[in-house]
């Protein structure tokens, strides 16, 4: 794995494309216009991914990076609309958070473990066994306030070859572990069908995990709400959505505590209350989505494409 070089350019300089045949923003809920203008318009900022995932924001570049799974590419976008490699030759790596330190941390499918990319392009492992067993392949990743990363562990890079590699799992069961940089101790939070994104509320005193076991042949569709105990440890889970069409693959929370998650038909929005505020079209399904630095953008993975809508100031 190694970080692209500064002439590794895919795309030149220059203003987004407007997607066409796409329905404008839909409101459920009168609210919903609080951050998205009935005007709002997708665009399109790259189209020449082969299947992208991970999106988040890197302050210490300034770009907002996803990764390229099948296309084993990490990209970068910057904000004069170049896209350039950031890492190449990548192990089919998924997931992607910031850490305390500003540091990239990677899900990575074929490695099946957690990896980290500096600033300055440095590369290191952050986690790869849980009891000396190896991950199965680690999905999303997400940083908590106290600096532990918690992160989701299917089956789905042990079963498709072109995000992985064909294997059995050594653990027997798919999990959340939270991973803690200080002691180095891994813990073995929950248990789901196909545990999948992951996000914090605002206060962090929930954790809401996707469970998307229905695209393995069971029934989950379903965001869960997992209260955080004192001893950061998890309380017994409610329902608190169901996504039609599709599954809620990858999401984000906002400081409303609003969940913005993807599905078969695009960003759907909820409230805290578990309410549904409204609908973000894409013209497939998005695979998962992320806040500029500023919270006044919107980025949107969707196959071969990063998409972007622009949102009401508070």
């Amino acid at each position: 794995m190694s970080a692209g070089p500064a002439s590794n350019l895919l795309r030149q300089p220059g203003p987004p494309k407007t997607v066409p045949d796409v329905d404008p923003p839909r409101a459920f809920d009168p609210r919903f216009t609080e951050a998205v203008l009935p005007q709002a318009r997708l665009v399109s900022l790259y189209d020449q991914a082969v299947f992208s995932e991970g999106p988040v924001w890197w302050p210490a570049r300034g770009i907002l990076v996803w990764s390229d799974i099948e296309g084993r590419r990490v990209l970068g976008w910057h904000s004069d609309g170049c896209v350039r490699v950031v890492i190449d030759a990548a192990p089919f790596i998924n997931g992607n958070t910031v850490d305390h330190n500003g540091d990239l941390i990677h899900c990575e499918h074929g490695n099946r473990r957690l990896s980290r990319t500096t600033p300055d392009g440095r590369s290191s492992v952050v986690v790869e066994t849980f009891e000396g067993h190896h991950f199965n392949a680690p999905n999303d990743v997400v940083c908590a306030a106290d600096g532990a990363l918690w992160f989701t562990d299917p089956a789905y890079g042990l079963r498709l070859p072109r995000q992985g590699a064909l294997a059995e799992s050594d653990l027997g069961h798919y999990s959340v572990y939270r991973f803690d940089p200080s002691t180095g101790s891994v813990r073995r939070m929950a248990d789901l069908g196909q545990p999948n994104g992951l996000a914090f509320s605002p206060d962090g005193r929930t954790l809401y995990v996707s469970d998307t076991s229905r695209t393995e042949g069971g029934d989950g569709h379903t965001i869960l709400a997992f209260p955080v105990r004192d001893d950061a440890g998890l309380g017994e889970p409610r329902a608190f959505a169901e996504i039609e069409p599709g599954v809620p693959d990858g999401f984000r929370v906002d400081h409303r505590g609003w969940i913005w998650t993807s599905s078969g038909s695009g960003v759907q929005v909820f409230s805290a209350e578990g309410g549904r505020l409204g609908l973000i079209p894409t013209p497939q399904t998005c695979s998962n989505c992320c806040f500029g630095p500023d919270k006044r953008r919107l980025f949107i993975t969707s196959g071969q494409h990063l998409y972007a809508l622009d949102l009401a100031s508070d």
